[in-house]
């Protein structure tokens, strides 16, 4: 049984670490790297036309799973599995999958779990031996909830590492991470009473720094299977620059930085309590919502893989 996820123990204090968003654009590489996750997007997914709505859903949908209590997740679970029934299709060889098909099912929680431990060797302290063991024990918990197999989740750290590499390995370059990065080239403004002049320098500051973090985080293979750049200088850069994170956030209490996480996975939970204030306040649906329409994260993958 998984230890609870309470306060003070490792997920509570990873997971929603606010330098986790760091590694956005990297776990959405890593992501649809996986050729059947990249199908779903490609045939299921219009995160290229709203990206922040999508972007908060997710994190919205991600906070409930930790600090949203046991209930919480439960029925963020059931929403998502129930929202990605209907998402089926063909790979380019022609065979079929599904949204809700176990191992890449499985690879997406395996993404999602690598990146508190990942943000914390880059830009933190890198958690200890019974802190992982801890970490990942709770995570294989939330993945039960969400729906991983038990049988698609290494049993321990040490053979999740070797999984989550012999995964990275196998990943090649694809249309779908083309798309990702041109959508971060070419994001519409967040909000419409930008001006665009404004706007406009604003997003290229913003996707210079998304793949310059892309490329310092992703593991180095793909980063070379992708073609991207990586100098001596790059990483002289990237190691000031996690420097000066360092510097920032390692006086500020563990507490305070996951507080904005617990705080939208409690929101959430109480929106879900009261769709109506949800859909007012902020329309369409999402975790708070009583529908289940859209969600950034397409699980999928081949059937019969």
């Amino acid at each position: 049984m998984a230890p609870p996820i309470v306060r003070g123990t490792a997920a509570w204090k990873y997971f929603g670490d606010f330098r986790d968003a760091l590694l956005a654009g990297q776990v959405l590489v890593l992501q649809v790297a996986h050729p059947v996750v990249a199908a779903g997007v490609r045939e299921h997914s219009d995160y290229t036309e709203d990206p922040w709505t999508r972007l908060m859903r997710t994190g919205a949908s991600l906070s409930i799973y930790v600090y949203g209590g046991v209930s919480g997740a439960r029925v963020e679970a059931a929403r998502l599995r129930a929202l990605h029934r209907s998402f089926v299709g063909s790979l380019p060889d022609g065979r079929r999958y599904s949204a809700l098909d176990p191992l890449a099912y499985a690879w997406v929680h395996a993404t999602l779990v690598m990146v508190p431990v990942d943000a914390q060797r880059f830009f933190g302290r890198p958690l200890s031996t019974s802190e992982l063991d801890e970490y990942y024990a709770q995570m294989c918990g939330i993945g039960r909830l969400l729906g991983v197999r038990e049988r698609d989740l290494p049993p321990d750290w040490a053979a999740f590492s070797r999984y989550y590499d012999e995964m990275v390995a196998g990943f090649a370059g694809n249309p779908a991470i083309e798309q990702l990065f041109e959508t971060i080239e070419t994001v519409r403004k967040p909000v419409g009473w930008l001006p665009d002049r404004w706007w406009r320098p604003l997003r290229r500051a913003q996707a210079r720094g998304q793949v310059f973090l892309i490329r310092a985080t992703v593991p180095p293979l793909l980063r070379e299977r992708l073609g991207l750049p990586w100098t001596a200088r790059d990483q002289r850069r990237f190691d000031r620059f996690a420097r000066a994170v360092r510097l920032v956030s390692a006086p500020l209490p563990v507490g305070l930085r996951t507080a904005h996480m617990r705080w939208i996975g409690k929101l959430n939970v109480w929106f879900r309590a009261h769709p109506g204030v949800y859909e007012r306040l902020i329309g369409g649906n999402g975790p708070g919502s009583a529908n289940t329409h859209d969600h950034l994260r397409p699980h999928v993958s081949p059937r019969g893989r």
